[in-house]
Parts: structure tokens; sequence; C-alpha cells
């Protein structure tokens, strides 16, 4: 029964009784949200999804995927895992156009960070492969493929191909892959390839990991300064105040410059257990490029100048084969970098450690220890009496070492599947026999080693 007042009107009951029965079932009666979290200091990580076949208006779910990287990042936060979906992610625009034909634009930039022991994660789902396409931007400056200015981010598993060079446009040097100015991220079992310029390069930031990635057949056919000239598999050019960046586990082929280039890096940066070859000629052939450096590994240098303030490189238990110029190169750096336990062979010269002095004079300098070369001593530019080379095998007092040290000596087969854990294949290649001299033939350089002291060479017997 409802109650009236003198005038009329209908009496409303409390409007407080009222109130406090809408909260109770607002929780009920409000739509689940796909990215509700957690009303805590710290959300609870979340994992979405990105498919080539999904959409942004979706929800983000394994069953209702979203279609861009980009929306995923504006949803993301520290913690959280976006997987990539198999499939070819094709790109026919940068994310801003070109203000001039000497711009920079990207198909995709990452610029949300995550933090420490809470990276943001962008994986392959498992057992699938998403190809990041960029051979079709047609914007006419230079193009990463992917950019990364954020700190603590996570790549594994993505397959990144095409950031292109337009052919009447001369203005420019490279494009890039993977450009990263960031700090603090990890790069894992990505596959980089067939891009007009450097496969993964690093501009800037610390603490960077590249981990069991490969960087393959990328040439720059309309570089400004020369077709082959700057497209190398890995580079790291990072500034003073930038420590902390490695290679590991990597391989570089088939790139018209170099495998690895560290020229014009003002803080150290480590580079092991990598493998590089055939760098210097046209991706899949023997055909050389002229303007190529071809060159293994590039520890350093600084354009031939001398400058005061260099810093030493470490290049360790690396492998360098059948590339154009040097498997192993010093690059005019100014001071002696270090190479402790590498293989070289089949290259144009294996070990060059040639430097410049103060004085503007070339010199060769280098901290040699435990590295192995197929080519006799006098083939070789190496710090012949200078005190950091010693138990390398040109010192052995030996001659050249046998193909009879080794299990297996082929140069085929090291592009070989990577095992499960995105590790380098288990090849037999250039392992040295039990009863060769090279076993156990080193010295301790603090590296891992088996028996009474070091083997010579990349890999421990």
């Amino acid at each position: 029964m409802q109650s009236w007042t003198s005038s009329g009107r209908r009496q409303c009951p409390s409007l407080l009784a009222r109130l406090g029965a809408l909260l109770v079932l607002l929780p009920l009666l409000a739509p689940l949200s796909a990215h509700a979290r957690p009303a805590t200091g710290t959300a609870a990580p979340a994992t979405f999804f990105v498919s080539p076949s999904g959409a942004d208006n979706a929800t983000g779910t394994k069953v209702a995927p979203w279609r861009t990287i980009t929306h995923a990042q504006s949803v993301a936060q520290a913690g959280d895992t976006v997987y990539l979906r198999g499939g070819r992610y094709a790109f026919d625009v940068a994310t801003k156009p070109c203000a001039s034909r000497t711009d920079l634009v990207a198909g995709v930039v990452l610029n949300k960070s995550g933090q420490e022991g809470r990276p943001i994660r962008y994986w392959a789902y498992p057992g699938e492969k998403p190809v990041l396409d960029f051979a079709l931007i047609k914007d006419d400056c230079r193009v990463k493929g992917v950019e990364v200015r954020a700190d603590w981010v996570h790549l594994k598993g993505l397959e990144i191909t095409g950031a292109p060079q337009q052919p009447g446009n001369h203005e420019n040097h490279e494009s890039w892959g993977v450009w990263i100015k960031a700090s603090h991220g990890v790069y894992e079992q990505l596959d980089v390839h067939s891009n007009m310029g450097t496969g993964l390069f690093i501009q800037g930031g610390s603490y960077n990991t590249v981990v069991n990635s490969d960087s393959h057949g990328n040439y720059d056919p309309y570089s400004s300064n020369g077709a082959g000239q700057n497209a190398d598999g890995f580079g790291a050019h990072v500034g003073t105040g930038s420590p902390g960046n490695v290679f590991r586990g990597c391989r570089a082929w088939d790139n018209s410059d170099d495998g690895f280039d560290l020229i014009n890096s003002y803080s150290p940066v480590t580079i092991e257990s990598s493998w590089a070859w055939n760098q210097g000629y046209l991706p899949g052939t023997r055909t050389p490029v002229v303007q190529g450096n071809g060159n293994g590994i590039k520890a350093g240098g600084y354009d031939a100048r001398y400058v005061s303030n260099a810093v030493r490189h470490s290049v360790r238990l690396c492998v360098a084969f059948d590339n154009k110029s040097a498997g192993f190169y010093a690059n005019h750096h100014p001071m002696a970098n270090e190479f402790f336990g590498n293989t070289a062979f089949g290259n144009g010269v294996d070990f060059d450690m040639t430097v410049i002095t103060p004085t503007g004079e070339e010199d060769v300098q280098g901290i040699l220890r435990n590295n192995l070369s197929m080519s006799p001593r006098n083939k070789l530019k190496i710090a012949g009496t200078d005190s950091g080379s010693s138990s390398n095998s040109w010192e052995r007092g030996r001659g050249v070492p046998s193909e009879t040290d080794f299990v297996d000596t082929s140069h085929r087969g090291w592009d070989a599947p990577r095992q499960a854990d995105g590790s380098l294949p288990h090849l037999l290649h250039y392992r040295l026999r039990p009863n060769s001299p090279l076993v156990d033939a080193g010295i301790d350089v603090g590296l891992p080693y088996h028996g009474k002291a070091p083997d010579l060479g990349a890999f421990e017997s």
C-alpha cells in the first residue's frame, strides 16, 4: 500500500535506503570488463592476445583477440604478457608520415615501459610463428620496422622482415628491422631477415640482452654511401654511460656488410657464444658486394680516428668463417680489445687486430687468449709479440691445426634449426677430438671449461 502526503504527492522511501540498495546491486549489474584488474597496489599480471584475424574492438582474449600490437600496448601494464598468434602481420604504412625524405618513421613503436621484475612481454604464442612484415611500407624516408623506446620489455619468438628503402631515394643510409633506444630489454629467439639495412640495432640504452636470435639476408641496395654498405646482422653503436649490452647465442649470416658491428660504441659491449659467416656477399650467394665490408665480428673502431675515451669490448667463444674480409676485426680501435676462445676459418683474414695509435698511425694489438685459427701465422694480422697474446693456436709451434683435430670440419649446416629452448643447434662442426693437442691447451680466463685447462677455440670437448 502506497502512502501519500497531504498535498497529494507520493511519499518516497528514504533516499539513503535506496542508495544503499543500489550500491549492493551495482557489482551484480555491471558488465564484466576484459581489462578489469584487482584494486590493489600492484595489479596482478594479465594475459592478452593479438592475431592477424583479430579486431581491436574485441576483448583481447584468446577467443576474441585484438588485431594490432599498438592497441595491445595501449592496454598492457607492467608484468603483462601479450601473445601474438601465428600468421603474417602486414604493414603498409608507418605510424606517422615522413616529414622529409631523410625523416625516420616506424611500423611499430613500443614506448610503454614495464618495471624491474615486471617487464611487458610481447611473445609468440607457443608453437606458432608471428611474422611482422614491413615490406609494403611505401613511406619515402628511413624506416624502422619495430622501434623500441620503452625500458623493461621482452620480445620473444617473433619473425621480423622487410623494413624497406625506396628505390628513388638515395639520400639515406639503411633502414632497420629492429631499432632500440631503451634499457633492460630482452630480445629473444628473434628471426630478423631480409631488411634493407641492419637486422637488429641498439642505438642507445643499457643492459639490453639479445639472446638466441638470428639476423640474416639483410641488404641495403639504395644507401647513400653505396649499396650493401650498412646492412649488418647486429649492431650496437651506444654512447657513453650505456654499459651492459650483450649479444649471446646469436647467429648472423648472408648480410651484405658485417655480421656484428660495434663501431662508434662508447660503452663496453660483449659478444659471446655467437656465430657469423658469409658476410659481404649478395644474400644467398658468393657474389661480393663492392661496398659491403664483409667482416664476421667487427669489435669497435671510430671511423679510423683515435679517441681518448675509447672502451674495451669483449668477444668470446664465438665462431667466424667464410666472411669476405676478416673473421674477427679490431677495425682500427684505439685500444686492445679482448678476444677469448674464438674459432676462425675460411675468412679473408681470420684475425685482424689493426688498431690506431694516438699519433694516427696503424699498429697491431689485442688481448688474445685461447683462440683457434685455421690459417698460418703469416696470414693473420695479430699482436705477434704483444703481451696480451698467448695460448692461441698459432703460438704453439705446431703449424696450422689439422682437420684431424676435429670431429667434423663442415662449412654447411650452421643455420640448422635451434634447439627447443632456442639455444644454438648442437653441431659437431669444429669440435675437437679428445686426442687433439688443442684440448686443455689454453689458460684460465675466467670462462667455464672442462678438464685441466680450457680447450682452444669456441667449443669445449
